[in-house]
């Protein structure tokens, strides 16, 4: 890598002729959006708006200047590019895979390895084999994205490992930075910076791009803005930014490197936490993960997951970062739990091989991995868990869930005595984060006025609506400074009372609650 007047030239790759064998209008219009129906029905993004645009569209480059000077050799390793899928809309597939013969030179791409996560249709991926380099892999049962992922990995024939998903459109020479990194170094683990594609327009939009990768005790992640210190350091635009952990979706890795350090765990199930486990694993093992600016890949961020996870989303993602904790954590496991106490009664399947592949590979401990990859996660000074019922005399604060439902309503029912299914809807916890959760959602606020509806809304750190605190008898707002209080409404009968907040007042028994340990 150099000056461009330095090295040898970029070798474009031109498929226009190849394309005449695959009939790209019979196989978007066999499952096209049709009039009347809902375009976000099935793939929570707008089909109809992706089907509008063409599979060969032009996209900006949203690199920095400096990126655009590097050139990059011939002799940089062909890749295997690995795209798992369970039922997605072929418009936004086949412009994935365009879009990667479009801007990456031939001789880097090995072959482009689909694996259909037994899709309904078998078509979607079968039809795509005519297309230049592209193999087709079909699950015959759902095995979900790790155990996809592995399959692909298992019969890549490539040296190194390229993992996109399958709503994505990648960008002007997004390749070659990527397998440069990993060329100079195999340990390491590379990804772009991931531009967004806009789920309703499909507009291409320019991510910022001094970002990283961080989370929190629940282990959930988030995009986090480099420190002024950070920053400061980083003279030149082009250079890889250290991340403690991966979006997951999107990322190059040596495949002896991936196979040397256990691939994946197998026994995570359809999606979710298996980024956390191959981020730990990576750092604590040897390696590092890396995020390289002068990569630009689009993606279709969705706001709900299209699909059907057989065991629930939630319960899914929290047995797969259940696992991660057990295996990856040692004593600071307590600060998930702390922070998702109901994970601690979910079953998460044997670990034990698991552990034996960590004592095999000799690697750190994550007290390590907080004092040289990830500092900046403050250690909470309680871990302490408080669960059970929020009584009012003979009724408990019950949740009115209701399946697909984003927002649930509360209300106040005749305690449940016997534990079990029936007595789940009345169980909460206060976690150290000053929130009163029930599995995946937390106690939220509509609005900071008297007589706004307290509800059951997805929980989100640092969401100002979803922080308590319990002084007492009272359980107060903070950000308001009003108390969890019943009113009556409907018929006005003592059976019909909504939870909403009121101005704290000691004297009214509405807002007396008392916590009975669980």
């Amino acid at each position: 890598i150099g000056e461009k007047k330095s090295v040898c030239p970029i070798l474009e790759a031109d498929w226009d002729d190849l394309w005449d064998q695959f009939d790209e209008r019979r196989y978007l219009n066999a499952k096209k959006w049709r009039v009347g129906d809902d375009p976000y029905k099935l793939h929570a993004f707008n089909q109809r708006e992706s089907e509008r645009i063409s599979s060969n569209r032009a996209i900006p480059d949203t690199r920095h200047l400096r990126c655009t000077l590097l050139m990059y050799c011939r002799d940089l390793p062909p890749t295997s590019i690995i795209i798992t899928f369970h039922n997605e809309a072929r418009s936004t597939l086949l412009r994935t895979i365009r879009s990667v013969l479009n801007r990456t030179p031939m001789n880097l791409i090995k072959e482009i390895i689909l694996v259909d996560d037994f899709s309904n249709d078998p078509g979607d991926c079968e039809e795509l084999i005519k297309l230049p380099k592209v193999k087709c892999l079909r699950n015959d049962q759902r095995q979900g994205l790790v155990r996809s992922r592995i399959r692909g990995a298992d019969v890549a024939q490539g040296t190194t490992l390229t993992f996109l998903d399958s709503h994505c459109e990648v960008n002007r020479d997004w390749l070659q930075p990527l397998l440069h990194r990993v060329k100079e170094d195999y340990t390491r683990v590379v990804c772009p910076v991931i531009d967004i594609i806009n789920l309703d327009t499909f507009s291409y939009i320019e991510s910022a791009t001094e970002l990283r990768g961080g989370f929190d005790w629940s282990l959930h992640f988030q995009w986090e803005q480099l420190s002024p210190e950070q920053k400061a350091q980083r003279l030149d635009p082009s250079e890889p930014i250290r991340t403690p952990i991966i979006a997951g979706g999107l990322f190059v890795m040596d495949k002896s490197w991936f196979n040397f350090l256990g691939k994946y765990d197998m026994d995570m199930d359809i999606w979710g936490g298996e980024n956390f486990e191959m981020s730990f694993r990576v750092w604590m093992c040897g390696g590092s993960l890396e995020i390289v600016p002068c990569s630009r890949v689009g993606h279709v961020f969705r706001k709900k997951h299209p699909y059907v996870f057989p065991d629930g989303n939630a319960n899914t993602y929290i047995k797969n970062t259940k696992r991660t904790a057990e295996v990856w954590m040692d004593e600071y496991k307590q600060y998930f739990y702390a922070a998702r106490p109901f994970a601690l009664e979910r079953p998460f399947g044997d670990i034990e091989s698991r552990l034996d592949l960590r004592r095999k590979l000799r690697c750190q401990s994550f007290k390590w991995y907080l004092e040289n990859v990830y500092p900046e996660l403050r250690v909470p000074k309680d871990s302490s868990i408080q669960k059970g019922t929020i009584r009012q005399r003979q009724k408990c604060l019950e949740s009115q869930r209701r399946k697909n439902q984003e927002v649930s309503n509360l209300k106040l029912r005749p305690c449940v005595k016997i534990k079990g299914e029936d007595a789940k809807s009345q169980i909460w916890a206060f976690t150290y984060t000053q929130q009163i959760i029930q599995e995946e959602l937390c106690l939220s606020v509509i609005t900071f006025f008297p007589g706004a509806p307290v509800v059951l809304v997805l929980c989100k750190n640092g969401d100002d609506k979803q922080q308590w605190t319990k002084t007492g008898s009272r359980i107060e707002h903070m950000a308001s400074h009003l108390c969890l209080d019943t009113d009556l409404f409907g018929d006005g009968t003592e059976n019909d009372r909504e939870v909403v907040v009121n101005p704290c007042e000691s004297s009214l028994m509405s807002q007396h609650w008392d916590m009975e340990s669980h």
